[in-house]
């Protein structure tokens, strides 16, 4: 692999592999640090690059690989902070009442996510957050795409329960 290939293919996915790292890791720190790892792991592996299909599910692989392992090495637990990675500036003033409400619903949102099983995690993190096809999130995980399907209704639904079980009985 070329340096002009690595540049063009591999550097303008960089920041949603931070983002898929910050997502599992809930750390922005240990997160530059997995996408940093995961571009030098990349391009240790140039040779295998001219055979791939997909460059950036083959980033996100190995991105989700080394994430899981940190995970897996330092019995690291997520924090409950928001997602820092994804939010958003808002673009005209709301009312304190408004932004605390939302902030209120968004912080139940996560905490309802947080609590899903890896699998069901990482899946929603990839479609809902991230946009990736079914086919995609399937090359990434290195799993069927009937399987990514599957996981992400259940995913939604568990989440879709937890927000409505909140709503309407306070649980």
């Amino acid at each position: 692999m070329s340096l002009d290939r690595f540049l063009t293919q591999v550097v303008p996915v960089r920041q949603k592999l931070y983002r898929f790292a910050f997502r599992l890791l809930g750390n922005e720190e240990d997160a530059q640090d997995i996408t940093q790892d995961a571009l030098m792991k990349v391009w240790g592996m140039q040779e295998k690059m001219a055979e791939l299909q997909n460059m950036e599910a083959w980033c996100m692989r190995i991105t989700r690989n080394l994430a899981l392992d940190k995970l897996k090495s330092r019995k690291y637990r997520m924090s409950d902070e928001l997602d820092r990675a994804g939010e958003m500036p808002a673009t005209h003033q709301q009312s304190p009442h408004a932004v605390t409400e939302q902030n209120d619903v968004m912080e139940k949102v996560h905490v309802a996510i947080n609590a899903l099983p890896e699998k069901y995690r990482t899946i929603l993190q990839l479609r809902d957050i991230d946009g990736h096809s079914y086919q995609e999130i399937a090359d990434i995980l290195d799993i069927d795409m009937n399987d990514v399907k599957v996981n992400l209704h259940r995913a939604r639904k568990t989440v879709r329960e937890k927000l409505q079980n909140l709503q309407v009985y306070g649980l």
